[in-house]
């Protein structure tokens, strides 16, 4: 997106990057927002099935607030829906739509309000599509989208990032630089609310973050499924908030995925691997999309290459790395 579209002539609340909540009058949205969508946003207005003009609209790309520009829905969310109104099955982050009790005409429906604004949007029902079963049902006009930019096509191999989270980063790491076709495998923390966290801020479970690892690798030589098989396998997907000893939300067992078809691959393995009954517990792995990643300190990365004698490496990673280097012989760098 260029600079010019974070901002709006005539409205000087609008922006695509600015995120903190408004408190403005109605007078004041009433002067600066074009009638329809001033109806909609501040009066709880709807627009009439079947003719906006986002409703049956499939354009890949990013859903915007119409009033403030805050980002609310990816295209990858959005379904084809019998109700005349555009429909998303999930909001693009937690804080992105709030909700409200709406009792109005005589029914009991959740409002589905702006983050940022506090602007009408539509409603949630629990009619939509796995994996959410929900189905944000949104007026077109209280929506702007934004469409992908596409990327010049070159000769130069494309390479892909994945972030995982699976308990301790030293273990994660030291399995995935082995794997070939991976490129580079950096600890770090992410999923959480707090800039730039140090290893003992993530370590109090304040800051929301899990340790994770980022993994560049080559979709020539390995393959986002594989690398999802390899992780199914040296980490348990089934304990909460915990890997053996290692106990906390930091050590959630987390995917977070970087663009559409990594999303697709994750849920359909973690449903196959579900149905097959491969655990003996329900999978407890969250998908998300990617967040901020912040790198690890220093004595973090190569950790186990640097400390294989320490006891930690010796009875937790060594285990699973020999487990990796059993089940995957065959794609082990030499």
């Amino acid at each position: 997106m260029d600079n010019a579209s974070d901002k709006k002539p005539g409205n000087p609340y609008y922006s695509r990057t600015d995120r903190t909540k408004l408190n403005v009058s109605d007078a004041e949205w009433k002067r600066v927002l074009p009638r329809d969508l001033y109806e909609v946003s501040r009066h709880k207005a709807t627009e009439r099935s079947f003719t906006g003009k986002y409703w049956d609209f499939t354009g890949k790309g990013t859903y915007y607030c119409a009033a403030c520009g805050l980002k609310l829905f990816r295209s990858d969310a959005k379904f084809a829906s019998e109700c005349g109104w555009p429909s998303f099955f999930e909001q693009i982050d937690p804080t992105s739509v709030t909700f409200h009790e709406d009792n109005s005409y005589g029914m009991h429906r959740t409002e589905a309000l702006c983050g940022r604004c506090g602007g009408h949007l539509g409603h949630l029902f629990n009619d939509g599509p796995e994996p959410t079963g929900k189905r944000y049902c949104m007026n077109s006009v209280a929506l702007e989208f934004e469409p992908d930019a596409v990327k010049a096509t070159t000769n130069v191999a494309e390479k892909d990032t994945i972030t995982l989270g699976g308990g301790c980063f030293w273990c994660i790491e030291a399995i995935y630089k082995s794997l070939k076709g991976v490129e580079k495998v950096t600890s770090g923390y992410a999923g959480g609310h707090l800039a730039h966290p140090s290893y003992r801020e993530v370590c109090s479970g304040e800051t929301g973050h899990a340790e994770v690892v980022q993994i560049v690798y080559d979709p020539h030589q390995t393959s986002c499924e594989e690398i999802l098989k390899v992780f199914f396998t040296v980490h348990d997907p089934t304990t909460l908030n915990r890997q053996g000893a290692d106990v906390g939300t930091q050590y959630r067992s987390v995917i977070f995925f970087h663009n559409k078809q990594q999303r697709e691959v994750a849920l359909t393995l973690i449903n196959a691997l579900s149905k097959a009954k491969v655990f003996d517990n329900l999978i407890v792995t969250k998908v998300e999309p990617e967040t901020k990643f912040y790198v690890a300190e220093d004595y973090h990365q190569e950790y186990y290459r640097l400390h294989k004698s320490e006891p930690y490496c010796r009875m937790v990673i060594q285990p699973k790395l020999e487990k990796f280097e059993k089940v995957f012989k065959d794609r082990i760098k030499h």
